[in-house]
């Protein structure tokens, strides 16, 4: 009778039991099989070497896997485990303690000296195991006594002791892109493990199950395996043993949650970020949470949205709430380190700050006014008394001699009253026109309504010499 094979799909003659999950029965069982991860599984890279048996000086080193779900931490530890002589023991750090950990060490231990085989220890959620059970780890690792593959989809910086930190190589995975997912899923319906042909799917079924994916191909796998059981449930009786075509409504049904009608690539997805900016620009916040959810919910790229309300904060509310902008950019480098689902939140908060903020486009109307008139031609030599400091004229290098001010001297603003020097500072062909109008015209909304009498007070220092 042949043996079971590694990730659990029986191959045995024996009575039939429930099959394992789709997502199992669809694990890699070779390097060439995983999806995505390209960067951590170069040619070279440390995690490629310990799958294929290559060690260093004194041997395999152990790996940290960090990443979000579904992106392959337990398929790269089964890979590890393939190598020749190696034996694999999993934990679960939620139900392991320090006496499972410790017996694994020992027999580790008796199989390195007694045969010179090597054990990999796959401790599934890491973060889970307080600092005394991982110091229980520190021996065997720091003795090589076994090839450790953690995986956390906490920060390893906060969940793991800096110890076993430092005795291990740090592997980030992310999550995975939409083409992988739909290799996934592609693999899935036509290979022999998966659902062998017996199924076809359809492009609208297919493109939700990616978007509630996620990037997660377990859950991508999960929710193609409950989307067959309702499209077998209910699917016509065939005579002529045709595939049973899974649908979008098969899919709907089976993750409960309807399809979002967003075309990332199409007009859908234009409409529904112009939308989103221009309820956002009119101070509309449900409007604006409302496009926000449908472009998550769809699997738009957080990042994108991110980079959309950065734009806004200095377009449209500007120096209305200049704090506006700080918070853009603090989510946009929050949505970049930790990703959906939590993304959502940091998100919403930058959506609800620069939609209640006082509106202003002043600052987008001036560099605007201020570029057309350069490319009209307008704007001369930069006043003398400007210039850098590279050059002196011969007027300069005489007053300067004689103590004399040169006429054209720079006036340092800090010697002046209020630090405002009454100097010109403008090319001499713009000064007339901006004598009576100015490229920032501040509003009197919010923070500018501030700034509107303090840059009327500065034109009037400057402008009336």
């Amino acid at each position: 009778m042949p043996d079971p094979d590694l990730f659990g799909a029986s191959q045995s003659d024996a009575p039939a039991t429930a099959p394992a999950p789709l997502a199992v029965r669809m694990r890699p069982r070779a390097l060439d099989e995983v999806r995505g991860q390209e960067e951590i599984l170069r040619p070279g890279s440390p995690l490629r070497r310990l799958i294929e048996g290559a060690g260093g000086v004194a041997g395999p080193l152990s790996a940290i896997l960090w990443g979000p779900p579904g992106t392959g931490k337990t398929t790269l530890a089964h890979l590890v485990a393939q190598v020749a002589d190696r034996e694999f023991v999993e934990l679960s750090a939620v139900t392991a303690g320090v006496k499972d950990v410790r017996q694994v060490m020992e027999r580790a231990a008796s199989n390195r000296s007694l045969y010179g085989r090597q054990t990999v220890l796959f401790l599934d959620e890491i973060h889970r195991f307080t600092k005394a059970q991982q110091d229980a780890l520190l021996p065997g690792v720091e003795n090589r006594e076994v090839i450790l593959v953690a995986a956390t989809t906490e920060n390893p910086s906060f969940s793991i002791i800096a110890p076993l930190l430092s005795r291990s190589v740090l592997v980030t995975l992310h999550s995975l892109e939409r083409s992988d997912i739909e290799s996934v899923l592609d693999s899935a319906i036509s290979e022999e493990r998966g659902l062998d042909g017996r199924y076809t799917l359809s492009d609208e079924a297919r493109d939700h199950l990616v978007s509630v994916a996620g990037g997660d191909a377990r859950r991508a796998l999960t929710s193609l395996e409950a989307a067959a059981g309702v499209a077998e449930q209910l699917a016509p009786v065939s005579l002529d043993d045709a595939p049973t075509e899974i649908t979008l409504a098969h899919v709907e049904q089976a993750v409960d949650r309807a399809a979002v009608r967003y075309d990332k690539t199409g007009d859908q997805h234009y409409d529904v970020a112009s939308a989103f900016i221009k309820s956002m620009r009119g101070s509309d916040v449900d409007a604006a949470l409302h496009y926000l959810a449908r472009q998550l919910e769809a699997g738009e790229d957080p990042r994108f949205i991110a980079r959309r309300i950065v734009i806004l904060a200095s377009e449209d509310v500007g120096m209305g709430d200049p704090t506006a902008l700080q918070t853009a950019v603090a989510a946009m480098h929050a949505v970049a380190q930790i990703g959906m689902p939590e993304a959502r939140i940091v998100l919403a908060q930058a959506v609800v700050h620069v939609t209640t903020a006082p509106k202003s486009n002043a600052a987008y109307v001036g560099i605007n006014e201020a570029i057309a008139d350069v490319r009209a031609g307008k704007g001369g030599a930069v006043p003398q008394h400007l210039r850098g400091t590279g050059y002196t004229s011969p007027e300069r290098k005489a007053a300067a001699t004689s103590g004399e001010r040169p006429r054209d001297a720079y006036i340092y603003a800090h010697d002046e009253p209020d630090a405002v020097a009454a100097q010109p500072y403008l090319p001499e062909d713009l000064r007339d026109k901006l004598a009576t109008e100015s490229y920032y015209r501040p509003t009197d909304r919010g923070f500018e309504a501030r700034l509107q009498q303090r840059w009327a007070w500065l034109r009037d220092r400057l402008r009336g010499q």
